[in-house]
C-alpha cells in the first residue's frame, strides 16, 4: 500500500503510517532511545574512541528504525514535508529505510554507479533530496549537493571539478545542464526528479516501480568520505570540501543534544536551502542523530508571512533559520501568531544582531540561541541548553573542539585581543573536521598555521571563554589605523527604527585609506524623509551607541542588499563596487 500511494502521486496526502500499536514513552524507553544520542555524543566527548567503520544510515537510521518497530520511540514521523498547495508527506524511520534502499538502487544498478563515484544532485526542498542523500551513505558514493539557484557555467564548473559520473535534477534546472553536458566527459548519467519523461534523462519516479527495495549497505570506514560541498573563499573559484562518513554522521551528537536541544520526541524545522551546508546540519544529521522528526516546508522564495503560518499550523518544537529571516520575522507582527509547540529556537551562518534576538525575545518568549561553524568543520561554538546567553556572542567551544584566538602565526592570544578564530588540529586533528580540499593541497596546509586551523574568520575571547565574532578577516575594514569589524556597526544601525537591514564595507579615503561605508534599507516608515538629514541622525546614532571612531563616514540608501542563495549578505560584492573592482 505504501509503495502503491507513493508511486500514484510522488507527492502524496500521506505516506506515513505507524506500522506498531502506539505505546506510551515510559522512562526505560527513553532510556533505551537516548543510547543511540549518548554512545555518539561521549565519541565526541573524548570519552569513547571514534569506531573504525561507520554509516550513518545503518548505524543510526537503521537502529532508529528497530526501536521504532519495538514501540519505542514516540509517535512521530521521522520525515514531514509540505507544501503551500496543502500536500504533505510523512514518512516513519522504517518508511525512510524502505525507499533509500530503493533509491540505492536505482544508483547503482540503473545508473552503474560505483563505491566511491560522485553524484552530483541539484534540487529545491524536495522529498527525494533526502531519500539520494540516504540512498548515496548506503552504496557509499559521494553526495554533492547544489543550491537550485546555480547557472549553467555554475553547474559546468562544478562537474568538471568534482568528475561527477551522475547528475540529478528536475525539470526546471535540466535545460541548464543539458547546455553544459557536452563538456562533461566524466558524466555518465543523467537523473531527473519530474512527473513527466524528457528525452536523455533516467526518471526517478519511473524507476521506483520497477525497482527492488532490497539492498545490503556497504560496510564504509568512519573517514571515507560521504559528502563534498563547494565553498567559497575570498579568492578563486569555489573549492570542494570532503566530510567523512563520521565527520558529520557523528560529529553533531554533541550539537544536536545541547546546542539544537533535540529529543525522540521533537520535530526539527530547519529552512536552510539544499545546497547550504546547514541543510546537512539541521535537516540531516543532528536531528536523525538524536532520533528526532524532520520538518520541511518546500517553500520556494523566503516569505516571513509563510514562516509564522507554519510554526503556528504545525507542532514544531525546534526551529532554525538565519539570522537574516529573524530580523524579517520581528518585522511583522507576530501578536497575530501562537507558536504553541515552539520551545527552542537556533540559528547560525551569519552574526546575530542582539536587537534581534531582544525583538524576538520580546514578541515570543524565547531566546535565541546562536551557533558558529563552517563547511569544513561542525559547530564550533554554540550557545549551547542551559548556559547563559550573552547577546551577540557565538557561546563557547563545542566538543570536541578545542576553539583559541591565535595571531597569524598560530600564536594564542590573551583573553580580549582579537585574531583569528581557530580550532587546535595538533597534535591530534578533531575526527569531526573536513578530510581535505579536493585536488588543493596548498589550499588545505594554508589552513594550518602552527597548531590550528584558522577559520578565516575574527573574533575575540573574553574572561569566561565566551567568542565574539567581529567579521571576516577579509572584511575588517582599517580606517587610518583603527581596525573595524562591520558586524558592530551593522548592530548599532539595526537599533535605531529607520533601518530595516544594513551592510558594512570599507570604501577609498584619501585621507584616511579607507573608510566605513553604510549601505541601508529603510524601514517603510522612513523612505519619504530627508536623506541627508537621516544620514546625520544615523550617524550620530552609531556614536553614541559604540565607539564614536566606527560610525559610517559614507552612507547610501539601497532598496535590497545583495544576497547569496543561502540569504547572507555578499560584502564582498559592495566592496568590490566602491574599490571600482
Amino acid at each position: 500500500f505504501v509503495m502503491r500511494t507513493f508511486i500514484k502521486s510522488w507527492i502524496p496526502q500521506c505516506l506515513w503510517i505507524l506500522r506498531s500499536p502506539c505505546r506510551l514513552f515510559h522512562g526505560c524507553n527513553r532510556h533505551l532511545t537516548s543510547q543511540i544520542i549518548s554512545h555518539y555524543d561521549s565519541i565526541n566527548q573524548c570519552k569513547k574512541e571514534q569506531p573504525e567503520y561507520f554509516n550513518f544510515a545503518s548505524d543510526v537510521l537503521d537502529e532508529w528504525s528497530q526501536l521504532e518497530k519495538d514501540g519505542r520511540r514516540p509517535a512521530h514521523p521521522a520525515f514531514w514535508w509540505v507544501n503551500e498547495e496543502g500536500e504533505e508527506v510523512k514518512w516513519s524511520f522504517e518508511e525512510l529505510g524502505f525507499l533509500s534502499r530503493k533509491a540505492a538502487n536505482v544508483l547503482s544498478e540503473t545508473c552503474g554507479l560505483q563505491r566511491g563515484d560522485r553524484v552530483m544532485a541539484v534540487l529545491p526542498r524536495v522529498p527525494e533530496w533526502w531519500l539520494l542523500n540516504v540512498a548515496c551513505m548506503r552504496t557509499g558514493i559521494v553526495f554533492i549537493p547544489g543550491t537550485s539557484q546555480l547557472t549553467a557555467k555554475d553547474i559546468l564548473y562544478r562537474l568538471q571539478a568534482s568528475k561527477a559520473k551522475c547528475i540529478i535534477t528536475n525539470d526546471t534546472l535540466a535545460p541548464a545542464v543539458e547546455s553544459v553536458v557536452p563538456d562533461c566527459q566524466f558524466l555518465k548519467s543523467k537523473l531527473i526528479v519530474a512527473k513527466g519523461r524528457r528525452d536523455g534523462w533516467l526518471n526517478l519516479k519511473e524507476l521506483f516501480t520497477v525497482t527492488s527495495a532490497d539492498h545490503e549497505c556497504v560496510k564504509t570506514r568512519s573517514q571515507d568520505p560521504m559528502l563534498i560541498y563547494f565553498t567559497s573563499g575570498s579568492t578563486g573559484s569555489p573549492k570542494m570540501v570532503v566530510q567523512s562518513h563520521s565527520s558529520y554522521g557523528i560529529g553533531f551528537a554533541t550539537s544536536g543534544r545541547h546546542w539544537m536541544n533535540l529529543t525522540p520526541s521533537d520535530i526539527m524545522w530547519n529552512t536552510s536551502d539544499t545546497g547550504w551546508v546547514k541543510s546537512a546540519w539541521s535537516s540531516v544529521f543532528a536531528p536523525w542523530m538524536c532520533g528526532s522528526c524532520v520538518f520541511v516546508h518546500n517553500m520556494p522564495q523566503f516569505k516571513p508571512a509563510v514562516i509564522a503560518e507554519t510554526l503556528s499550523r504545525y507542532p514544531i518544537t525546534v526551529f532554525c533559520t538565519a539570522p537574516t529571516a529573524y530580523c524579517m520575522l520581528v518585522q511583522q507582527d507576530l501578536s497575530r501568531y501562537k507558536f504553541t509547540s515552539l520551545k527552542h529556537c537556533v540559528t547560525g551562518g551569519e552574526a546575530l544582531n542582539p536587537e534581534v534576538m531582544a525583538k524576538w525575545k520580546i514578541q515570543t518568549g524565547l531566546d535565541i540561541h546562536e551557533g558558529y561553524g563552517q563547511t569544513e568543520t561542525v559547530t564550533i561554538c554554540a550557545n549551547m541548553k542551559g548556559m547563559k546567553i550573552k547577546p551577540g556572542s557565538l557561546g563557547k567551544a563545542v566538543p570536541p573542539y578545542d576553539v583559541q584566538i591565535v595571531d597569524d602565526h598560530g600564536a594564542i592570544l590573551p583573553r580580549g585581543e582579537e585574531g583569528n578564530i581557530a580550532v587546535r588540529v595538533q597534535p591530534k586533528r578533531p575526527f569531526c573536521m573536513f578530510s581535505e580540499y579536493v585536488d588543493n593541497p596548498e589550499k588545505t596546509a594554508a589552513s594550518v598555521r602552527g597548531n590550528f586551523y584558522v577559520t578565516g574568520d575574527r573574533g575575540i575571547m573574553d574572561e569566561e571563554g565566551y567568542v565574539w565574532f567581529v567579521g571576516r578577516a577579509d572584511d575588517i575594514i582599517n580606517s587610518a589605523g583603527y581596525r573595524i569589524g562591520p558586524f558592530e556597526v551593522e548592530s548599532a544601525l539595526i537599533q535605531h527604527p529607520a533601518v530595516s537591514e544594513s551592510a558594512v564595507v570599507s570604501s577609498p579615503d584619501p585621507v584616511r585609506g579607507e573608510v566605513v561605508k553604510a549601505f541601508v534599507v529603510l524601514t517603510p516608515a522612513f523612505v519619504s524623509h530627508n536623506q541627508e538629514k537621516l544620514t546625520r541622525e544615523l550617524q550620530e546614532h552609531v556614536k553614541k551607541v559604540t565607539a564614536p571612531y566606527k560610525y559610517p563616514r559614507k552612507m547610501e540608501f539601497v532598496q535590497a542588499l545583495p544576497k547569496t542563495a543561502t540569504g547572507k549578505i555578499q560584502r564582498k560584492a559592495l566592496r568590490n563596487k566602491e574599490w571600482g573592482k
